[in-house]
């Protein structure tokens, strides 16, 4: 095989391998196979520049930022849609559907088709589509290839966003024709769609940026929006951005697929929306699985209903349902207002809101000394929990929504998870008048210092590193079940450790005897009570001591994380404890030897290399080595796979009891094996719990071997 067959085969084997990842989420090979099969086409086409083709995968990800975006013209108008917010509404828009489908006059030319004049007393048939809450897209491919990414911008203009989208490997950035199916057009086409952030990527980014004291992000939506409009696409590709796709519209002149087709509207080579649909997902598209083509409203109503509780277990924000007359010759009949279609309608889901009242701003001072306002609550019920908190995000959020001590408020759960203040609800319906606008506090609350805040930054810090809350949310982070996991050892004991004066950084704790502990005099947990009195730790004690002991024999990679070193997260913990081994060399590396390790970049480079430069901190290390705490990496070196698990894939699902999913991926990693998010073909086996949902379901389809818990914990042992 000539290395120019090696590189069109590769091509191929890589895009389909994308679109059984991305699209059908039923994975063939290993990541690790996929990229060697991506490694070797980089090399071939970095020693044979000729054969770069411009749908190449190695061309998804630009190597630098752009300077800006020029605004495009889309092919046709992007509309809005009109939306309803109950049944009655839902039934009301199936009604002037049939109304003016009865009374429209047919198109000025074309084919009549006389099966399409429907009276309004008989039944139209509609597609319900699960509504993506992101960004819309409109992504232009010419001859098969795509050309142009898009945002839709004021609905005729938006702007030109291809280099973003091009590394979004969900988008094909090349047509597939598949055998007995329609091929793609090979003119001029524009296919819209939602870019979006999937949950777990959120998540991910969120607790990245609460490890690095930052401020997060407010929804997913948002941080969709802010991402595609960023100006440096390598950005986009480590965020792992989602993409789907509903609609084809074909540029004015472009050929259609069957010549002599005239089709549906928009010029498109298909009669329904669902074959559309099909068809998209047969080029490599990808489409939302969960749709369905509904006989009458009816069924519309039943889809509504079905999708506003299922969603919250779907790996993406959705805030509704897209109905669209599903015959486009129907469609065309029916046109549009100078804003919307007039055969669709977007239901919204109920809101997850309540209101109530604001009785006070606080702040809160995390362990990297950021200082983040929040919203004391009268206590109201919120999607099945009572919230009596709310986050404000930052001062500036504050001042934006203008809310303030006494207001009424609406708040919202974002995400279904986090509980935020929306706005407040004026006038005060009591004519009372409102209390001054709040303002940030100057000085630290726990320790007096005067707070800071850069010129560029909107988060103000207590840059007191001795501050008594800094080291508080410091211990505790130190103790979590992700960092050292230590039991026991909650906010409340630390509070009691710090007042008492027993400890003032983490290499105290391991100076703590059981004797300390048994006899500490801990405030009761209810103070109102009459029954409530100051009582002694005990037996508590004890198993904390037994706790920290325990802890001692963790891997370097938990106590790099656990040492709250600014902007290293979980995995870049991980990382660099493979990549180091030690304690000692992490400490004695240079930025230029941090940033050549993969996946760690300049920022986490700095922030290492400034906390050893630290002589506290090197002190601290000291201490901690002198206490027994393990500073070598008991993890296979990068490249290799050791253990009697390798070459495993485990999924975990459903709620453990006797270990947390943290330590049952700790354990199966020590073993060799891969913990994977997602079941496929390729999984090994999956581990469920308590409440196991679709995984575990998806398992059984595949015919997955499965484990239940207690099965789990005798495989492990025979491991071990």
């Amino acid at each position: 095989m000539s290395v120019e067959e090696r590189a069109r085969a590769l091509r191929a084997a890589i895009r389909h391998h994308e679109e059984r990842y991305y699209i059908h989420n039923d994975p063939e090979i290993s990541d690790e196979e996929f990229d060697r099969l991506l490694h070797e086409l980089e090399r071939i086409e970095a020693e044979h520049p000729e054969l770069v083709t411009s749908d190449s995968p190695t061309q998804r990800v630009g190597g630098r930022a752009v300077e800006g975006f020029e605004t495009v013209e889309h092919v046709v108008p992007m509309l809005s849609l009109d939306n309803a917010y109950n049944e009655e509404e839902l039934r009301a828009f199936d009604e002037r559907v049939r109304r003016s489908l009865r009374t429209a006059g047919r198109p000025a030319a074309g084919p009549v088709d006389h099966s399409s004049e429907t009276p309004i007393d008989t039944a139209v048939a509609y597609v319900a589509e699960l509504k993506i809450d992101g960004l819309s897209i409109a992504l232009t491919y010419e001859g098969g290839r795509l050309r142009r990414g898009a945002t839709r911008g004021d609905g005729s203009r938006g702007e030109d966003v291809t280099s973003n989208v091009r590394t979004i490997r969900a988008i094909p950035l090349a047509l597939r024709a598949p055998e007995g199916s329609a091929a793609p057009p090979p003119g001029l086409v524009e296919i819209r769609g939602e870019v979006y952030l999937p949950r777990a990527s959120f998540e991910r980014i969120n607790r990245e940026l609460e490890d690095a004291g930052e401020p997060l992000f407010a929804n997913a939506r948002n941080t969709a929006a802010g991402t595609m409009r960023n100006l440096d696409p390598s950005l986009v590709s480590k965020r792992n951005m989602g993409a789907f796709v509903y609609q084809l519209v074909m540029a004015p002149g472009s050929p259609s697929i069957a010549p002599g087709d005239t089709g549906g509207t928009d010029g498109s080579p298909f009669h329904s929306h669902a074959d559309t649909l099909t068809a998209l997902r047969s080029w490599g598209l990808p489409v939302e699985p969960h749709w369905r083509r509904c006989a009458s409203i009816d069924e519309v109503v039943a889809f509504c209903a079905e999708w506003s509780e299922k969603r919250r277990a779907l790996e993406f924000e959705t805030d509704g349902v897209v109905i669209k007359v599903d015959d486009l010759a129907l469609r065309q009949r029916l046109g549009a207002t100078a804003k919307f279609p007039r055969w669709a309608t977007a239901f919204k889901f109920p809101a997850q809101q309540a209101t109530t009242t604001l009785t006070a701003i606080e702040v809160n001072v995390g362990r990297t000394g950021a200082v983040t306002p929040y919203a004391v609550l009268e206590p109201v019920k919120l999607a099945g929990s009572t919230i009596s908190m709310a986050t404000l995000h930052n001062a500036e959020d504050v001042a934006r929504k203008d809310v303030r001590p006494g207001d009424r408020v609406l708040i919202e759960k974002g995400g279904d998870v986090i509980p935020k203040v929306v706005k407040a609800i004026l006038p005060h319906p009591d004519g009372v008048a409102r209390s001054e606008p709040w303002t940030m506090p100057t000085h630290c609350k726990e320790c007096g210092s005067r707070l800071q805040r850069d010129e560029e930054a909107v988060v103000w810090r207590c840059e007191n590193t001795s501050c008594p809350a800094r080291i508080r949310r410091s211990l505790e982070h130190f103790a979590s079940r992700t960092a050292m996991n230590i039991e026991g050892l909650g906010a409340s004991l630390v509070d009691q450790l710090i007042e008492q004066g027993l400890i003032h950084d983490y290499a105290d704790l391991y100076h703590l005897t059981a004797e300390q502990l048994e006899t500490l005099i801990v405030a009761p947990k209810e103070p109102k009570s009459d029954r409530a009195v100051p009582r002694k730790l005990g037996k508590v004690g004890r198993n904390v001591i037994a706790q920290l002991e325990r802890s001692k024999a963790n891997d370097l990679s938990r106590l790099i994380y656990a040492l709250g070193i600014r902007h290293v997260g979980e995995k870049a913990a991980a990382t660099l404890a493979r990549h180091f081994r030690s304690m000692e060399r992490l400490m004695a590396s240079s930025i230029d030897a941090l940033q050549s390790v993969s996946e760690i970049g300049p920022v986490v480079a700095a922030s290492v290399r400034a906390f050893a430069e630290e002589p506290r901190n090197e002190e601290l290390v000291r201490k901690l080595k002198a206490a027994g705490v393990n500073m070598a990496s008991q993890a296979p070196e990068p490249g290799t796979q050791l253990g009697p698990l390798a070459g495993k894939t485990f999924v975990l699902t459903g709620t453990l009891t006797a270990m947390s999913r943290e330590e049952a991926t700790a354990a199966l990693e020590r073993l060799g094996a891969k913990v994977s998010g997602s079941v496929s073909k390729k999984t090994s086996y999956v581990v469920f719990g308590a409440e196991a949902g679709s995984k575990l379901e998806k398992a059984e389809q595949l015919g997955v071997d499965r484990m239940d818990e207690t099965q789990f914990l005798a495989f492990l042992t025979a491991y071990t």
